[in-house]
């Protein structure tokens, strides 16, 4: 049997047989080796019996207790192995195996395991960038939520889509995630939806200098807009959150809002992971589960704000969000009840309103487009498409001309030039 033995100890067992060979005495054995005269004896006489050997320690050869189990470590690797966790960063991993399949493995214990086989932490290592000031976080939960949208491959493969978030800068939770082809109003607009149904009005809002958010080329008003006395262009989303009361102000850089930034490392490492555990592989499934991964991750990763206070401000039970979370377009009826939008003509099916009168047109996913006057919502018709308007209404499919405007007014890239 091969003995592993330090230098310390080899120096131990050299000291000793001189001892025992008459070459030096007990008393220059104990001052050699730092040790007791009594101690010295003890190891002469293990020496006699044992030889080199008896210089290790008596468990030195024994397997420790704590030594993972070849079971457990074989099981480890397979788990790993599976395509659905085999890109999951390794604090991830370690989370999954031992809360999903109760391995009870500590994360140094399944790094060293991984580490042992080749098997490396697929989380980038980027080189240090310039060090920026940091800033406190707001003291109170709902002073102000970051927001921002990213493109990313979230299923796999090279196809990217688009997810929107809202984030607490005190306590770091997320308020909202929604997923959309490309970064676009409607991506915002349900996010700001989920915040209002399921926190409040947050005091106020940081996002980027996005077109959603901010009219950024100068541009002449309209005629309604002058007579409506409007100074400056405000965006769809701008005149929504001036309506809630809820300051906004752009950010400067990605630096400024570090907050949702670094959310994004998290959410990028980890919902691939869980949509392919999941086998999500739509946009419409991946916001089913994001509802209930917002839980999962504020319980993670959320702290507590340095105020108890809350700045939300419960949302009024008497606002129709669908009403308000739309587009708005605003025109005047012409002769024979209609309007006209993206040189499109639309028709108000009631003829009971005369030329001149204002309409709110409203443009949404969920309910297409519909004319408000005077607070009470009509049914309108797409002119180009009113010989197949009957087989429309039995059907439920939306006119393509409606289709293409909710395009364009909802799910249009924020960011296309």
């Amino acid at each position: 049997m091969k003995l592993f033995m330090s230098i310390d100890q080899i120096t131990r067992g050299h000291v000793i047989a001189n001892c025992l060979e008459g070459r030096c005495t007990v008393q220059q054995a104990a001052l050699r080796l730092n040790l007791s005269r009594r101690r010295v004896q003890q190891l002469k006489k293990a020496f006699k019996e044992k030889g080199l050997a008896a210089m290790l320690h008596g468990n030195s050869q024994r397997p420790s207790a704590k030594k993972t189990s070849k079971e457990i470590e074989q099981r480890l690797l397979a788990l790993r192995s599976d395509p659905a966790l085999s890109k999951s960063n390794f604090l991830h991993f370690h989370e999954i195996v031992t809360e999903e399949y109760q391995l009870q493995l500590s994360y140094s214990t399944l790094r060293r395991i991984l580490l042992s086989h080749g098997i490396c932490s697929p989380k980038k290592r980027r080189t240090r960038k310039k060090v920026h000031k940091t800033r406190n976080r707001r003291a109170c939960f709902g002073e102000l939520l970051q927001v921002d949208a990213t493109p990313f491959p979230w299923f796999g493969g090279k196809e990217k889509s688009a997810l929107h978030a809202f984030i607490d800068d005190a306590r770091g939770m997320i308020t909202g995630l929604y997923l959309c082809k490309n970064e676009c109003l409607l991506g915002y607009l349900e996010v700001l939806r989920q915040t209002l149904e399921n926190y409040g009005l947050p005091a106020a809002l940081y996002p980027d200098k996005c077109s959603v958010f901010f009219v950024n080329a100068k541009k002449q008003l309209s005629i309604e807009e002058q007579l409506q006395g409007t100074k400056e262009q405000v965006t769809q989303f701008g005149k929504i959150i001036k309506y809630l009361g809820i300051d906004m102000f752009p950010a400067h850089s990605s630096q400024a809002k570090g907050r949702v930034e670094r959310l994004w490392q998290t959410l990028q490492s980890r919902l691939p992971v869980e949509f392919a555990r999941r086998h999500i592989t739509t946009i419409e499934q991946a916001n089913q589960f994001l509802k209930e991964y917002i839980g999962i991750f504020n319980k993670q990763f959320g702290v507590p704000a340095c105020d108890s206070y809350s700045m939300f401000v419960p949302t009024p039970k008497t606002l129709d969000l669908d009403k308000l979370l739309s587009s708005v377009i605003t025109r005047k009826l012409s002769s024979g009840s209609t309007i006209s939008i993206k040189n499109h003509l639309f028709k108000i099916e009631q003829n009971k309103f005369g030329a001149g009168t204002m309409v709110n047109v409203l443009i949404s996913q969920k309910h297409g487009i519909r004319a408000l006057i005077h607070d009470e919502f009509y049914p309108i018709v797409p002119l180009d498409d009113i010989y197949r308007t009957d087989t429309v209404g039995r059907t439920g499919d939306l006119p393509q001309v409606v289709i293409d405007l909710i395009y364009e007014f909802l799910l249009k890239d924020a960011k296309a030039g």
